[in-house]
């Protein structure tokens, strides 16, 4: 049997089960298949490079733990909005907190001085208790007295700029691109060095077009998905 028939085969057994459920042995893949365990650990290996099943030394393969989905839908101006991920509600857990000058690129980037004063955080986005994302939040200290590190573990960040200091975010752009885990991003994720992961940059911005927030977010490739629905217009 050839390797693209082998990991056909194993698709399909994937399909019929649950997310993180484990695949037999090798050995009862092997027989069952009919097919040689080079060839059945070649297909394997593919599946796993693709992110479809989980490959754990000493315990044996596993389907993929189920993706987080979100969708992003434009308006009917053309721009995009952001609904909630689905599944349980995401959770905040804080990694760091500091003021501090924005230096030359960050102030750049965010439009203020070098000199101004810089709300830096980092923190870990959780999903069904599992890390999901690691974000590295700046917001000029200006915009937030008083804040702490602990208001970034509770609730909506969004909602409070908004409730508690005025600060209402109007619109934003975002880039994605692929990237790979360094060693302290697949400490943090829980996953191995050099995973896939999806870089996301995101500068917002408020009414009077001033910047209130730059986020850099690096997601776990192997479970988040993004649908984008596209809308063609009317052809003659």
């Amino acid at each position: 049997m050839r390797r693209t028939e082998a990991r056909d085969r194993l698709l399909r057994l994937i399909e019929i089960r649950n997310p993180g459920e484990a695949l037999p042995s090798e050995r009862s893949l092997s027989e069952s298949l009919g097919v040689s365990r080079p060839t059945l650990r070649a297909a394997l290996d593919d599946l796993a490079r693709d992110g479809l099943v989980v490959r754990e030394h000493g315990r044996g393969t596993f389907t993929s733990s189920r993706k987080i989905h979100q969708e992003l839908a434009p308006t009917a101006e053309g721009d995009f909005q952001v609904p909630p991920a689905e599944g349980t509600p995401w959770q905040s857990k804080l990694i760091s907190f500091e003021v501090e000058p924005a230096g030359a690129r960050l102030g750049q980037r965010l439009e203020i001085s070098p000199g101004d004063q810089l709300v830096s955080v980092v923190r870990l986005r959780l999903v069904d208790g599992a890390p999901m994302c690691i974000e590295r939040i700046r917001i000029p200290a200006a915009y937030v007295p008083g804040i702490t590190g602990r208001d970034f573990e509770i609730g909506s960040m969004y909602g409070l700029l908004r409730s508690r200091y005025q600060v209402v975010a109007k619109d934003a752009v975002q880039t994605t691109e692929p990237t790979v885990t360094d060693a302290q991003e697949a400490a943090l994720l829980g996953v191995p060095l050099h995973s896939p992961a999806l870089l996301f940059e995101r500068t917002t911005r408020n009414a009077d077009r001033a910047v209130i927030e730059y986020t850099r977010s690096i997601y776990r490739g192997d479970r988040y998905r993004i649908t984008t629905r596209l809308t063609f217009p009317d052809t003659p």
